[in-house]
């Protein structure tokens, strides 16, 4: 599959935060997804693709990632990296955040999106429906994503498994094609 990926494919990495180690959360899954967010970044740069970093910054005031928090710090694995653009967001899409995602990737004319990040179901699900509701093609790394389980309204726990999967199904066809780091990297 790795010649899905279009010479200019712009990385979308999403909310890689230390505020996402904090027990807030809950029980997460995928305990691989830094290290493969990680091995895309090295990726993107040895090829000079453009990546995008973005960064959730939380108006609520008990979360770990609102910005007077250690948690709205960059996990190490995503410090480094010297993105093309960077963005601030307090929604759970890419495309609402600061400065304009999609004016930037219009720019570009970009036309692919890979997205990858943290929560899978949520910030990640959510950028690349709108991605592909848009018309991006959108790749979404399923193993560089992680998530937390969730009670739900019924007071049944839904799993970080459960929620990684149901967004796979979302994505998939709908929205983007659902790959794997190995997929892209070869």
């Amino acid at each position: 599959m790795a010649n899905l990926l279009e010479p200019d494919a712009v990385l979308l990495v999403i909310d890689v935060q230390q505020g996402f180690d904090d027990a807030y959360w809950g029980e997460r899954n995928n305990p691989d997804a830094e290290a493969n967010i990680a091995r895309l970044i090295e990726a993107w740069n040895t090829a000079g693709r453009p990546a995008v970093r973005v960064r959730h910054a939380s108006t609520n005031p008990g979360s770990p990632l609102r910005p007077d928090h250690s948690g709205h710090a960059y996990k190490p694995e995503v410090a480094a990296l010297t993105p093309a653009l960077e963005i601030t967001k307090s929604v759970h899409s890419a495309f609402l955040g600061t400065p304009d995602l999609g004016e930037w990737l219009k720019a570009r004319d970009a036309r692919q999106v890979v997205i990858t990040g943290i929560q899978t179901n949520r910030c990640c699900e959510t950028t690349a429906r709108m991605a592909g509701d848009l018309g991006y093609d959108v790749l979404f790394v399923i193993d560089a994503t992680h998530t937390f389980g969730e009670m739900g309204p019924d007071g049944v726990m839904v799993t970080a498994d459960e929620f990684a999967r149901a967004t796979a199904a979302n994505i998939h066809r709908h929205f983007g094609t659902v790959v794997h780091t190995r997929d892209l990297l070869g």
